[in-house]
């Protein structure tokens, strides 16, 4: 007996519309998969293939069908995802010097201290005995690292971590950016352990191993150019040699797509070749009489996509530009006429096949929402006469269309980008990206390298030119993340203004985007603190919102390289609290863990006042010391520093941990002490002069949670009913300490660690409410989301310590 339909659709399941409505649902149960905060377990698999084959048996399907497809994308994405998370390194084994065998799996990328590279592991051991753990590593090579070339197996001895990134409200998702490439622990090699070369062939990684001497070729060439970074990316797609200034530029100006191997670069390859075929096929009659010369030059356009995405290492973006035009081709081949959305969503389809996680990829979004714009803006609209008008349309298009997604993923957008692209697409895309590729094959003639030089000058006038429009503070702007409401609206709002416009109610656009500029984040009413102590990891930051101003109490670290928490996770926060100047910074010391990071911070957001325990060393000039006694309002609230004292004729100067300005605040009943990094010492000195003084519910543990400080004098004249710590994650230090923690054990104390947990937020009322703590890791917790269950151990810190906790 045939089961009956779920509807009374009369369409079969090969109808292009039904089975455009098949493939949406299909990347729905794909994207609805990700947007689960744990694995399901493995009985739910077959529940949901059990489902999937029931509904697609039912005849005339049209709801039956889709929720069919939906079921499937939920399995496909699970099955995939469970063989990933497989056997996934141990958190027992953090930072143990481990044995690994393997392949140098990508193009090694030059670090300032030595160079990181993706390894293919095969084996591994410790201490002789072999471990269950094979799978993508990224490792980095800070010291006396060796000329390395991609295919090379080595045996390399490492400290590994299980993928782990710092987790802040705002912040970029290091953890799904890993999980998205397939990455299964992080770490680097170890100093003088003896790393063995096993072989030097490619092995299995020919491709990659001819772009790496591609790539080399081009620097030989060019040298110290500015533009070999941006040479090397439209050649090869290694765009690991940017420096940040010259990628911020780019992004301020909405410029970045034109560098990365994606649908336009790789289109325009594939047009040229498909006329240049096409004419040289069509003169040859027996070659027409064989095959017809739009399906030969569909076939040749399709090779030369293939090759120059070889070319450009197969990277996720050139995988979707690829798949795309390949469902162009073979539509033309096969002499169709779907729909362009049809078409569309059969590429969405496709490369959601090839690997469902995609999805999670930022570009993912961009490349097909950009293409599905363009559609519905200029698809049904007659064509103008006016070249300039059409091209100015599309790329108002394009930047309305966007502008929520970007606000959404980024945080931020370019305000310029639809001037700046009115002429730098067609300049990229019909003038120096052609040159560039022509001039470099052109390069590998001896003796005719001038033009791919001159064409190098070219690309550097134009990023000076870039450079120089991304000055104005205007070029780009982050309105303030609003609540989660305000989305829909906006992609709504969108989307009715980029509609014809004989639509009715279009003209309900404007007010429904007005809330993504309007409506700010909850702040803090009068006597109210909001406490947020953020993860960056080896480092100290924490945010103290009032209503009537914010204090930063240090900024995290910064590392030779430029990678400066204080720009990349304090100022991201702060943008989508909402908050737009710095009233105070405090700088508790000198060091680089807590005042590295103040200089990318300013750079971000205005600083109206800095405080710090050692104010002439710090790098930038106009700080002044904190003093015991100091103290102020805000709305309510009060803060008071309790240490360093005023400097004393004949008594030596304090400098180093014991300057750290000790800062108490306090609101109705409720107080939060921090300390810096003042050792036993000095706590019991504040122990003497102020007592039941410095009484406060949340201690922040004084370095880091180091045996030198959190004493017992200390912990019992705060009485505390929260410690917490701020520490990396399986730091090398084994912060926090076994015998603070122990102390602290004995207390029956609760404890959290900014390196386990992610940031704190707590909430102090006037009225002596006590509010949280809240967990970001917990709170924002996804499948990749990595939750940490070892213990810390010591081990000997390196020399470049510092620079093995870089992103």
């Amino acid at each position: 007996m045939v089961p009956r339909p779920c509807d009374g659709s009369a369409n079969g399941p090969q109808h292009p519309a039904n089975l455009a409505r098949l493939g949406l649902a299909f990347a729905s149960g794909i994207g609805a998969f990700y947007l689960t905060p744990t694995m399901p377990p493995a009985w739910t698999a077959a529940v949901l293939g059990v489902l999937a084959i029931t509904l697609g048996l039912f005849k005339q399907p049209r709801l039956c069908r889709v929720l069919a497809a939906l079921c499937a994308g939920l399995l496909y994405a699970q099955a995939h995802t469970a063989l990933q998370l497989a056997n996934p390194f141990p958190d027992a084994l953090a930072r143990t010097p481990i044995t690994i065998e393997g392949r140098i799996a990508s193009l090694p990328a030059e670090l300032d201290l030595g160079r990181r590279f993706l390894f293919a592991v095969e084996q591994a051991s410790a201490d002789g005995q072999p471990l269950p753990f094979t799978g993508l590593v990224r490792v980095s090579w800070y010291e006396d690292a060796p000329r390395l070339r991609a295919g090379e197996r080595w045996r390399l001895p490492v400290r590994l971590k299980p993928p782990h990134g710092f987790a802040n409200p705002g912040g970029f998702d290091f953890e799904r950016w890993l999980f998205a490439q397939g990455i299964k622990a992080t770490g680097s090699v170890r100093r003088g352990a003896g790393a063995e070369r096993l072989d030097a062939g490619p092995g299995l990684y020919r491709l990659t191993r001819a772009r790496q001497n591609l790539n080399d070729h081009l620097a030989a060439v060019l040298g110290e150019a500015r533009a070999l970074p941006l040479v090397q990316a439209l050649v090869t797609g290694d765009q690991s040699g940017f420096e940040r200034g010259d990628w911020e530029a780019m992004t301020r100006t909405g410029t970045s797509h034109l560098v990365a191997i994606s649908g336009l670069n790789l289109g325009l390859i594939a047009a040229v070749a498909f006329i240049l075929i096409r004419w040289l096929w069509s003169h040859q009659p027996r070659l027409t009489l064989a095959l017809a010369a739009p399906r030969a030059a569909a076939v040749g356009a399709c090779l030369a996509a293939l090759a120059y995405a070889a070319l450009a290492g197969f990277s996720v973006s050139t995988q979707r530009a690829l798949i795309m035009a390949a469902v162009v081709f073979s539509v033309l081949f096969w002499e169709r006429t779907p729909r362009h959305w049809h078409a569309l969503i059969l590429a969405l389809i496709a490369v959601l096949v090839v690997d469902p996680r995609a999805v999670l990829a930022f570009g993912f979004w961009l490349s097909f929402a950009a293409v599905a714009v363009l559609l519905f803006n200029l698809g049904q609209r007659l064509p103008s006469r006016d070249l300039w008008t059409r091209w100015g349309r599309a790329q108002w298009a394009v930047a309305l269309g966007l502008l929520p997604l970007l606000l959404l993923q980024f945080g931020r957008a370019s305000a310029i980008a639809p001037l700046v692209n009115l002429v730098a697409e067609p300049l990229f895309t019909l003038l120096l990206f052609p040159l560039v590729l022509a001039t470099a094959l052109l390069s590998l003639v001896p003796g005719l390298s001038l033009p791919l030089i001159l064409t190098a000058q070219l690309l550097d006038w134009c990023l000076t030119a870039l450079a120089w429009i991304a000055a104005f503070p205007w070029a780009a702007f982050a309105p303030p993340l609003g609540p989660p409401w305000v989305w829909p609206f906006a992609f709504l709002g969108a989307g009715l203004l980029l509609a014809p416009r004989g639509l009715p109610g279009r003209w309900l656009g404007l007010p429904l985007l007005l809330p993504l500029a309007l409506v700010r984040p909850p702040a803090p009413g009068p006597g109210e603190v909001w406490f947020t102590l953020l993860d960056v990891g080896q480092g100290l930051s924490a945010v103290v919102r009032t209503q009537a101003g914010t204090l930063v109490y240090d900024a995290g670290p910064s590392f030779p390289s430029g990678f400066s928490t204080g720009a990349v996770v304090v100022a991201p926060f702060l943008a989508a609290q909402g908050i737009g100047q710095v009233d105070m910074l405090v700088l508790s010391h000198a060091d680089r863990d807590h005042a590295g990071g103040a200089a990318g911070l300013m750079d971000r957001l205005p600083v109206r006042r800095v405080r710090s325990g050692e104010p002439a060393t710090l790098t930038r000039p106009g700080a002044e010391p904190c003093r015991a006694g100091d103290g102020w309002d805000w709305s309510g609230v009060h803060f008071e520093f309790l240490h360093p004292p005023a400097p004393q004729a004949g008594v030596k100067a304090l400098t180093g941990n014991d300057a750290s300005c000790v800062l108490r605040i306090a609101t109705g009943t409720r107080a939060i002490l921090l300390t810096g990094d003042v050792a036993t010492g000095i706590e019991s000195r504040l122990v003497e002069q102020y007592g039941t003084g410095l009484a406060a519910d949340v201690l922040v543990a004084g370095h880091h949670g180091s045996s030198t400080s959190t004493g017992a004098a200390l912990l019992d004249a705060v009485n505390p009913r929260l410690v917490l710590f701020a520490a990396g994650y399986a730091n090398p230090f084994g912060f926090p300490n076994d015998a603070v923690a122990e102390r602290i054990a004995t207390r029956a104390l609760p404890t959290l660690d900014t390196g386990i947990t992610g940031a704190v937020e707590l909430r102090l009322g006037a009225e002596g409410s006590l509010a949280g703590p809240w967990t970001w890791r917990k709170r924002s917790r996804r499948i990749w989301t990595h939750i940490a269950t070892a213990a810390r151990r010591e081990v000997a810190p390196s020399p470049h310590l510092r620079d093995q906790y870089r992103q």
